[in-house]
């Protein structure tokens, strides 16, 4: 069952990130699904997007929130699965605090170069 879930959750991601690509614009901001965790029961998805780019991530999380259902439903027409999963969409931090320890690392070791 683990194996099928994690078929089904890059399955969702991939699709997902398509549509959103086609369907919804944003003014400046790039937007992307870093990892789908769909439920055992395939009911829910949780959808976690990180956003970089001028436009606030508010803005962002609020058009994807007003967006859901046609999400869902062009998802269906994608994905066949026995239900469609509600998207429950949440922000993800991991690139910006992954870019903060990369920048960190580069400062002690040109701190360390210069004694």
């Amino acid at each position: 069952m683990k194996h099928r879930l994690r078929r089904v959750n890059e399955l969702v991601k991939r699709e997902l990130s398509g549509i959103i690509a086609r369907e919804i614009s944003f003014d400046s901001a790039i937007v992307t699904i870093n990892q789908v965790d769909v439920t055992n029961d395939l009911k829910n998805a949780h959808v976690f997007v990180s956003v970089l780019g001028a436009e606030s991530e508010q803005s962002v999380m609020n058009k994807l929130e007003d967006q859901r259902v046609a999400l869902q439903a062009e998802l269906a027409k994608h994905v066949v699965l026995k239900y469609t999963p509600h998207l429950v969409f949440h922000l993800d931090h991991s690139i910006e605090r992954g870019t903060r320890v990369i920048q960190i690392m580069r400062e002690l070791d040109s701190d360390s170069e210069n004694k």
